[in-house]
């Protein structure tokens, strides 16, 4: 197939070899170990977050429409997948639940009910970026110290081992491991100072390259020195040998399908296909936000590629995927142009655990630490806080409410009660939005004109109500209905009865404008 055909057939291309390809080898060391820490933290076996990993680079890049996303296990959906287990009682069942879920996903595709990532408030797509910052800033301090009780891709503020993201800085502190912080100073030293080199050649190896080589070195030395400062291998990227660990047979579990006559597996596919959709649709929001080129991603052909890698994970003994926003981020600040990019991680997971598990094996945490705590600071500057106050409250409240909610929950409950304040102060916009009176203009004694806006709810009517009651007496009102396309039922009933029984007790004159259409809509004279 020449490269035309196979760039129509896949929507891959190779005009950005050199970037892409560079770009990959920094999403798969980032993405290896948060498929292994997803799995664990899931209480399933290591393998399965592989498996997804596998499966969403190369199938989901294949089928996606979006360039930059990259798909896998995710953190947020990793206490779904252990209650998930523990209520089916076996893994070989709950993969049926990920089958089940990933043809949910293809159906919601074809039913385009991918559409209502577009309903998602800006404020609260940059608030969910700027908490994934911060949480990452949070989360990846202790891994810099060397202190990796908790696994490298943990977003959630309450951990699985008794502590919380606060408490562990505090543990981090007492247990400092001199070489992981020295590893994790110079990688930071590095990965900053990288956006000072002038030599466009060397600039564009990515940093994080760079960093991981440099960690890898610095251990290596310790280790020929044999000084006793060398990482422990809990210290290090951990992955399974083949032929010491495991045979490549024994790598693999498959659904057991007789759990389909148990309701329970219905339950758990439902769950994971709404959380998972939810979860991509936002992170695609949010890539697509950082993309460089500002392309959009077709959500409703996402949706089916994300249907479809979880029937196949599913199929193959992995766990549920979803697009995530921690690769994505990765990808793009390590250069990445296509979904070449996505799609080449997926390989090199496959070449890693095939060919090369004991190099990868050395590569310390405290170098991926680092790489993901200056991810966490370019998605929450100060410059978005600044920028995000600057446009208004209206923006700015919902924005910040997203941050702390997603700080001190999960990420999806966060989300949720950010929707819900942008819901909320759409709300209350809306009702302060009934009508328009030029105060500048208007002169005492002169009648008091009320404008309607364009569509008037029964949101409206509490904020007429008020306004009306609040009518001096001996004056005069006009109520101007003429550019109204829609007055909701309550709202002219309010008028009508001020105007036929309020004002009369103020000897307040009304006059109506433009509301014969509305009263002959709703038969009122």
């Amino acid at each position: 197939m020449s490269e035309s055909k196979f760039t129509k057939f896949t929507g891959i291309t190779f005009k950005h070899l050199k970037n892409d390809s560079l770009s990959s080898i920094v999403v798969f060391l980032v993405a290896m170990p948060l498929c292994l820490g997803i799995a664990l933290a899931s209480g399933a076996p290591l393998f399965s977050g592989l498996v997804t990993g596998i499966v969403g680079g190369i199938v989901v890049a294949l089928l996606s429409g979006s360039q930059l996303a990259v798909s896998g296990p995710a953190a947020g959906l990793a206490v779904i997948v252990y209650n998930g287990i523990e209520d089916i009682g076996f893994f070989e069942g709950f993969l049926v639940a990920v089958v089940l879920a990933g043809i949910i996903q293809l159906i919601l595709g074809y039913l385009k009910a991918g559409t209502i990532g577009n309903y998602f408030p800006s404020s609260v797509i940059k608030g969910m970026l700027a908490a994934i910052g911060i949480l990452l800033i949070i989360k990846q301090i202790p891994h810099v110290f060397g202190y990796d009780e908790d696994y490298l891709g943990d977003l959630d503020f309450w951990q699985n081992n008794d502590e919380n993201a606060l408490s562990a800085l505090v543990s981090a502190f007492e247990n400092i491991d001199p070489t992981a912080f020295i590893i994790s100073i110079v990688s930071l030293i590095i990965l900053i100072g990288w956006n000072y080199i002038k030599n466009n050649t060397i600039k564009s190896i990515p940093a994080p390259l760079i960093v991981v080589f440099v960690g890898v070195a610095i251990n290596a030395i310790f280790i020929a020195l044999d000084n006793g400062m060398a990482l422990a291998q809990k210290h290090l990227v951990t992955i399974p040998v083949l032929g010491e660990d495991t045979s490549f047979e024994n790598l693999f579990v498959f659904p057991d399908w007789s759990i389909l006559t148990k309701p329970v597996v219905y339950t758990v596919a439902v769950t994971i296909a709404i959380v998972a959709s939810l979860e991509t649709l936002l992170s695609i929001d949010a890539v697509d936000k950082l993309d460089p080129q500002k392309r959009r991603t077709p959500l409703n052909r996402e949706m089916k590629a994300q249907g479809v890698g979880n029937i196949i994970a599913g199929l193959l003994g992995g766990l549920p995927m979803t697009a995530v926003i921690i690769r994505g981020t990765v990808n793009i600040n390590s250069g990445a142009k296509t979904k070449l990019s996505a799609f080449l991680h997926g390989i090199l997971l496959i070449v890693a655990i095939l060919l090369i598990p004991t190099i990868i094996n050395m590569i310390p945490y405290a170098s991926l630490a680092a790489i993901l705590l200056v991810t966490g600071y370019k998605l929450a500057n100060i410059n978005l806080i600044k920028a995000m106050y600057k446009v208004g409250p209206s923006q700015f409240y919902p924005f910040i409410i997203t941050i702390v909610a997603i700080v001190f929950t999960d990420l999806l409950i966060g989300i949720i009660i950010g929707l819900l304040a942008g819901f909320l102060n759409i709300l209350l916009k809306n009702m302060k939005n009934t009508y328009s009176f030029d105060k500048d203009s208007h002169k005492e004694g002169e009648p008091i004109r009320l404008v309607l806006s364009d569509e008037v709810s029964f949101l409206n009517k509490a904020s007429m109500v008020k306004t009306l009651d609040e009518i001096p007496e001996n004056a005069k009102v006009i109520i101007d209905a003429r550019k109204s396309k829609f007055i909701d039922f309550d709202v002219i009933e309010a008028i009508e009865l001020y105007s036929n029984e309020g004002a009369k007790y103020k000897n307040v004159e009304v006059e109506l404008l433009g509301f014969d259409e509305f009263h002959k809509k709703y038969s009122l004279k």
